[in-house]
């Protein structure tokens, strides 16, 4: 049975309407490898070499905290995966505990751009996070997507500061992480 990372009734029937006839916007879904979901994701940047076993790994520990992370996807008539999103919520002490979302890699395939997926995949993730009570919804962008952006009602906000961690040492401790992780949700209470 294939699962799906969350509920689908987050997903708003409206933005859903919008698309164009035999695409469907949904939550990503374990089968989603086999769709080409990392093809679309290379659009944006590095994927790497994620073999099924690994994106199922990682679909299941997202899966496990549904309540964090959304990401959704446009598939398209033949089935095809040729959009997606994220949403990350993030809890805070400030503002009374508030949650805060984060979008987060949004990409559609070079093929389907100018169908304004894009736009609904935000608007899908913004919809999302006012659903789940974020008080805001945050996500940084290269300059040359400002303007889309602005398209999407965000305005542009403050300075984004990045330090990259060498790839090799943080992919090494981040299958470290997941594995303790894993292990730890598999033992007996």
């Amino acid at each position: 049975m294939e699962l799906s990372l969350f509920s689908h009734d987050l997903i708003s029937k409206d933005i859903a309407a919008t698309l164009p006839a035999g695409y469907t916007l949904r939550p990503l879904q374990s089968g989603d490898h086999d769709r080409g979901v990392l093809d679309v994701l290379a659009v944006l940047t590095a994927v790497g070499e994620i073999s099924k076993p690994k994106f199922l790994e990682r679909f299941e520990w997202l899966r496990r905290r549904n309540d964090s992370y959304f990401i959704i996807v446009i598939e398209n008539e033949s089935g095809r995966i040729v959009g997606v999103g994220s949403l990350l919520i993030e809890a805070k002490f400030i503002h009374s505990c508030a949650l805060a979302g984060h979008i987060e890699d949004i990409a559609v395939a070079k093929s389907e751009q100018g169908k304004k997926l894009g736009i609904k995949i935000i608007h899908t993730l913004m919809d999302i996070s006012e659903h789940v009570g974020c008080y805001k919804t945050t996500l940084v962008c290269a300059d040359h997507n400002v303007a889309f952006y602005e398209k999407c009602g965000f305005v542009k906000g403050q300075n984004e500061m990045v330090r990259k961690s060498s790839t090799l040492l943080l992919g090494t401790f981040a299958d470290k992480l997941l594995e303790s992780v894993l292990r730890q949700e598999e033992a007996p209470n």
